[in-house]
């Protein structure tokens, strides 16, 4: 893997984690069209650029989250019923978090090694082009704000993430289903399906630390960084770009670059 190619596989991942294209479905298709060797195996070097993405939320969301973790401090340790609701928030997170673990992995043992292979990735593709015309004409958003959001609906939007474990099918574009779906409105949405994005990367970046370790000592610690950058960067982009296509109601042309690309996968790959 050269410079160029890092800081390329870098933008793609940063680029499409965040809008609802399925980053993992890209930097599958990429790499085997560029044929590039990433120096390890399985999802190992996108958990490394997941990180980068983390870190692009942490800092996007900084004040939402310190409201979080400082009200939940407050009410569990203070007794302060004041901060009870962002500690409400926190625990429906969480459950949202077990589903999308418990599912997500079940789907992967279920699946198997067909999880990665093109047939499966442009069904996928195509899948969330359909959610995100769902977003767009078959869902209306809600009225629900943060403090109306329901253990089933925590749960229901946990089950959408968990889809996304299958490359092709969005993170976005499924829990942003799931949300408008129970009722939520689309700032809540959005803000529920980026915070929920920083529980599941950090549990992922854990269960792969000792593989990433490995990443470090195959001598493409250059191209590692050079792509973990480029993903910060370009993650920061993509939250920006999602709010603003949602706030105008332009997701279709996101579907339709979805279905085509699905199509190409599907037929030519």
């Amino acid at each position: 893997m050269t410079w160029i190619e890092a800081l390329f596989i870098g933008f793609i991942q940063g680029i499409s984690e965040f809008l609802p294209i399925s980053s993992s479905a890209h930097l599958i298709i990429f790499e085997r069209l560029l044929n590039v060797n990433t120096g390890g195996e399985d999802l190992t070097f996108e958990v490394f650029l997941h990180i980068a993405s983390l870190l692009a939320v942490l800092l996007f969301f900084r004040k939402d989250l310190f409201s979080i973790a400082q009200g939940t401090y407050l009410y569990l340790v203070k007794n302060d019923h004041t901060s009870k609701a962002h500690f409400r928030f926190a625990l429906l997170m969480m459950a949202s978090t077990i589903v999308t673990m418990l599912v997500g992995k079940s789907l992967e043992t279920w699946l198997g090694e067909s999880i990665t292979n093109t047939a499966t990735i442009g069904a996928s593709l195509i899948i969330t082009g359909i959610f995100l015309i769902l977003i767009e004409h078959g869902v209306n958003p809600g009225m629900r704000g943060v403090t109306e959001i329901k253990w089933r609906h925590a749960l229901l939007i946990g089950l959408g993430q968990a889809l996304a474990v299958i490359p092709g099918i969005s993170r976005a574009g499924s829990t942003l289903v799931a949300a408008l779906w129970c009722g939520l409105n689309k700032e809540t949405a959005l803000r529920y399906s980026f915070l929920l994005s920083v529980p599941i990367i950090t549990g992922i970046t854990i269960l792969k630390l000792p593989e990433l370790a490995s990443q470090f000592s195959s001598g493409y610690e250059l191209q590692l960084w050079l792509a973990f950058f480029s993903s910060f960067v370009f993650a920061l982009v993509g939250i920006k770009w999602l709010i603003s296509m949602v706030q105008q109601a332009k997701l279709s042309y996101f579907a339709i670059y979805c279905v085509s690309l699905g199509l190409v996968t599907w037929i030519f790959l």
